[in-house]
């Protein structure tokens, strides 16, 4: 499970169109405290596509409905992402989801 992120880069790098997306793709399990992997990036050397990523994928897995588990609703969700910003996520990205989320109309009174 670890090294998912490595070697789902390594499948895509032949694909030219991909290469853009590739740093995201590898490190979107950093966390920004940099204890996250595979190299153990912090803050602002983890690419901003990967803090993007890892919020949204992180996101969708508390949202989601799974067979072991039921999905939370989106203001839970955004307090979990809120509760490991600055730690796990880029704080900037959780409250830019935060502002989008509120702006879509799909978070009411989280604020």
């Amino acid at each position: 499970m670890r090294l998912h992120p490595e070697k789902g880069a390594a499948i895509l790098k032949p694909i030219e169109q991909l290469r853009d997306v590739l740093p995201g793709i590898l490190h979107h399990h950093e966390h920004f405290d940099g204890t996250g992997y595979p190299m153990g990036l912090q803050a602002e050397s983890i690419p901003m596509e990967a803090r993007i990523i890892s919020v949204a994928d992180s996101f969708d897995a508390i949202v989601s409905v799974r067979p072991y588990k039921h999905g939370l609703t989106v203001t839970e969700a955004l307090a979990e992402l809120r509760a490991c910003a600055g730690s796990q996520f880029d704080p900037a990205v959780v409250e830019s989801l935060a502002r989008h989320l509120e702006k879509t109309g799909q978070l009411k009174g989280a604020f």
